[in-house]
């Protein structure tokens, strides 16, 4: 088996002999390297212009292992061959290694440049110590005398040489490759100059390095397409603990979801609607005290459902991924002004206000789906994550998101309750006072919208089609807009394949009076056998097609699970039902008619208008729907914990049924 690595590409802003003055030094013997014992000349040469110098060594290793295992590997020591050929015409340095102990066993071969940095850095600092600033370049002797000339000694005194021999630059070691003087590395360049990673990306050991040059030299053989910063891809490899494949892996899909997605151009194309950046309590505001960029979130004061409902999963997402963009780009402007690497920004989440209202189904729903999203595409780079005056309620949204969020992020997350925000220890640690907000006791005035709940009137429904100009990200819509005619009433079917699942949903009456029903029957409606869902699947009918056949019978085809539930235009309905049995289920939306008035009694004003309306309009309303099982129903984020918000109450008009195990909740 042939194990290949590929060492770092190091580049020197010193002249090439100078950096070859420094390698010479290591040797006979190293302190640097502890396991290099030391080493003895088998043999030298230089070519008869002093061009060509070649030397080549016994090297002596220490093992480093159990004095057992050396006992039974019947060795002490390691012995390896090295020939070095320093080609000081081309500028080059070329190393080869043999090993000699265990050669009739196995055979090592390298062929690479020496990837010791620190030890070379180490005896360059020591010869300009020594007043040893440069070395001369090999220069071609005379034709006259080519015998009796030879390339100056290295690391031969400064003093005795011309000035124009010395020509500053930058040395670049490269397996088996001549490598000419270079300027310093720039990004894009195929090498890594030392000062440049100290600037853009930050301490990085040699291995780190070197998976940082695989991965690029990779994607510059392979990929179609425009190849990522270094600062994007070690995001990558640090997201996958520097296993090369693993990250190679999770940036290719990145690369290609951003070109499907044409994310790439999301800040020049993506403009949120004014609802959205009335309504959005997001925003920049200035950085941390480590050069940051910081975004504040008063999530507490958002309508999550009323932004859901109102601008579609589809422009939320497409926001969250431009806020992403923007977070990057500011990284970016940051590293210039402050002269250091700046990657990560960090983000102050306010969730004064949280309550069970932010909690409920599709709202988690759509929060995880884009976690997973930001989690794939944008990791290592949320640097840190302060989250204060966290209700009570805090925990139990921390359960359900926390599992779909990294470990290497959650370790970032510091979260204070009540007002321990303040003080040391506190927000002090991490801000300037002159930077944090006045909402959270600071002198900083902030631009945060203040959000607030969202008009019904500016739900959106199927009718009103998201921007279309942009390639959908949201594949699927939580949401579902439905009209219901009198006669013509709106009807879903859900199969259960057994007992004990529970079937959720949440839907808002958008206009007109409508009465919701659940029914369940043994045996499939004839119209519904195609649109039928298992309990995995979500697929619905279309509108106003009634799946209930009229020639069934109420009590001996299918059975009503819920009373009747009369809903008023914009009250908000949620809601879940526990099955009893398999079979189908049915929800049904119909349009309320009063009831008739007896003849003996004059008939109500409301009762009037409300005949009149139903004769006249029809009525719109949104829903979502999901099927769960019982053992992933208990705990999790449904909408019968909406009781405990100030926002919703049991509706007068929903009683227990005998046959189920069942609770509906409205919000007026």
């Amino acid at each position: 088996m042939v194990q290949k690595y590929q060492s770092p590409v190091r580049v020197y802003k010193y002249p090439f002999e100078l950096v070859m003055a420094a390698y010479e030094k290591r040797f006979p013997t190293c302190p640097e390297i502890p396991v290099f014992l030391g080493s003895e000349i088998l043999q030298e040469s230089k070519s008869d212009d002093g061009a060509v110098h070649i030397v080549e060594r016994s090297c002596k290793l220490n093992v480093d292992a159990p004095r057992l295992l050396k006992k039974m590997a019947g060795v002490e020591y390691v012995f390896f061959i090295q020939k070095n050929t320093v080609n000081w015409k081309e500028r080059t340095l070329l190393i080869e290694a043999r090993n000699e102990t265990f050669a009739n066993r196995v055979v090592v071969l390298e062929r690479c440049s020496y990837s010791g940095k620190e030890v070379i850095e180490h005896y360059l600092k020591e010869l300009i110590s020594q007043g040893i600033t440069f070395v001369p370049r090999w220069t071609p002797p005379p034709v006259s005398s080519q015998k009796d000339k030879r390339a100056p000694p290295v690391g031969c005194d400064p003093g005795t040489v011309p000035a124009e021999f010395c020509t500053p630059g930058a040395t670049k070691e490269q397996p088996g490759g001549s490598c000419p003087a270079a300027e310093l590395a720039s990004p894009d360049a195929d090498k890594l100059d030392a000062d440049y990673i100290e600037r853009y990306l930050g301490q990085l050991t040699p291995m780190q390095e070197s998976c940082l040059i695989r991965l690029r030299q990779w994607l510059q053989e392979m990929h179609k397409g425009k190849i990522p910063k270094d600062e994007h891809i070690l995001r990558f490899l640090r997201a996958r603990d520097f296993n090369i494949d693993k990250a190679r892996e999770m940036l290719c899909q990145s690369l290609t979801w951003r070109k499907q997605y044409q994310v790439d151009y999301i800040l020049q194309t993506w403009r949120p609607p004014p609802l959205l950046e009335e309504y959005y309590t997001g925003g920049w505001h200035y950085q941390d005290k480590d050069g940051r960029p910081l975004y504040i979130l008063r999530l507490g004061q958002m309508d999550t459902k009323g932004l859901v409902k109102a601008v579609g999963e589809e422009s939320l997402l497409r926001h969250v991924l431009s806020i992403n963009e923007e977070g990057q780009k500011r990284c970016e402007e940051n590293t210039n002004l402050f002269g250091r690497p700046i990657t990560s920004w960090t983000c102050l989440v306010d969730l004064e206000g949280l309550n069970m209202r932010h909690l409920w189904r599709p709202g988690v729903k759509a929060l995880l789906r884009i976690i997973e999203v930001v989690e794939d595409n944008y990791p290592e780079t949320l640097g840190r994550l302060l989250i204060v005056r966290a209700p009570r309620v805090f925990p139990v949204l921390w359960t359900l998101v926390s599992p779909f969020i990294n470990e290497n992020t959650r370790q970032k997350f510091l979260i204070y309750s009540g007002n321990n925000y303040q003080g040391a220890g506190g927000l002090v640690d991490y801000l300037d006072k002159d930077v944090i907000p006045d909402f959270l006791g600071g002198d900083c005035v902030c631009n945060v919208p203040e959000g607030g709940l969202v008009p019904k009137a500016l739900y959106q429904t199927d009718e009103e089609p998201e921007n279309s100009d942009h390639i959908r990200l949201w594949t699927e819509t939580i949401y579902h807009s439905a009209n219901v005619l009198k006669g013509a009433p709106h009807e879903i079917v859900v199969e259960i394949l057994e007992g004990e699942s529970v079937i959720t949903w949440d839907f808002d009456i958008l206009k007109g009076d409508v009465v919701f029903c659940l029914f369940h029957s043994k045996r499939a409606p004839e119209n519904a056998r195609k649109e039928a869902t298992t309990s995995s699947g979500t697929s619905t009918a279309g509108d106003n097609v009634q799946l209930i056949d009229k020639n069934w019978v109420l009590g001996v085809d299918y059975s009503c699970m819920e009373s009747p539930l009369v809903c008023r235009e914009g009250e908000s309905i949620q809601g879940s039902h526990v099955t009893r049995w398999p079979g189908f289920y049915v929800l049904q939306w119909k349009m309320h008619s009063p009831l008739p008035c007896s003849g003996t009694s004059l008939p109500r004003v409301d009762d009037v208008l409300a005949s009149l309306q139903v004769s006249s309009h029809k009525c719109k309303l949104m829903y979502y729907f999901e099927v769960l099982a019982s053992k992933d129903f208990r705990g999790s984020m449904s909408s019968l914990e909406s009781c405990n918000s100030g926002f919703s109450q049991l509706s007068g008009a929903t009683t227990s049924s005998n046959q189920s195990q069942s609770s509906s909740l409205i919000s007026r």
